[in-house]
């Protein structure tokens, strides 16, 4: 009978996955740079691919630290993840409804390594690794400061925009007019009650 594995076994395993998933998402996240239209969102996908890039070399740091073959196991989950996002980008939305999309997708693979990575660092911690926690904390905070800087750019008026792409001009304007004559209705049914109240 085999030995039943440890939690280092789950640790490493758990490192090779993440290793996998990281050299996956180089690829999709120069394509989703190329497919956003916004030049604050193509930055934020540029800048995140150089982080990408280095965090793989803090991990093959941390199998390093652990004696531990460099060596990925293909990681289904972000295999997924990047498919959806795949199929978002062979949508035919306007620009301002695709950005608002790339970063849902990327929200959702920033999301999945957040939780990869806070796994890591606490296993490490259990483990005494202190300098490989250190190494994946770091990571951590990076994948935590990239998904802030994707929702303040789609709270900063990307996902306006694509709410605003999709409201027929005239419709609005419509609306607009519909309401100052509601609203000067309303205005003049209080101005009458108004005597009556200074009365009370």
């Amino acid at each position: 009978m085999a030995e039943a594995g440890t939690l280092h076994d789950a640790f490493v395993d758990e490192l090779r996955d993440t290793y996998d998933a990281e050299r996956q998402l180089t690829k999709a996240l120069a394509k989703m740079a190329k497919a956003a239209a916004a030049p604050a969102l193509q930055e934020a996908f540029q800048s995140h691919l150089s982080e990408t890039q280095e965090q793989i070399r803090r991990l093959e740091q941390v199998f390093g630290t652990l004696d531990e073959k460099v060596r990925g196991k293909h990681c289904d989950g972000i295999a997924g993840i990047i498919e959806e996002g795949k199929s978002i980008m062979e949508e035919d939305f306007d620009d301002a409804t695709m950005d608002a999309c790339l970063i849902a997708a990327g929200q959702r693979a920033e999301h999945y390594e957040m939780a990869a990575y806070g796994t890591l660092v606490a296993w490490a911690r259990a483990l005494g690794q202190d300098d490989a926690a250190e190494l994946l904390q770091q990571t951590l905070e990076e994948e935590k400061a990239a998904d802030e800087k994707l929702s303040g750019l789609a709270e900063g008026g990307i996902n306006q925009s694509a709410a605003d792409a999709g409201q027929p001009a005239d419709e609005s304007d419509d609306e607009e007019q519909e309401a100052v004559s509601v609203g000067g209705g309303a205005t003049r049914s209080a101005a009458k009650r108004k005597p009556a109240a200074r009365r009370r």
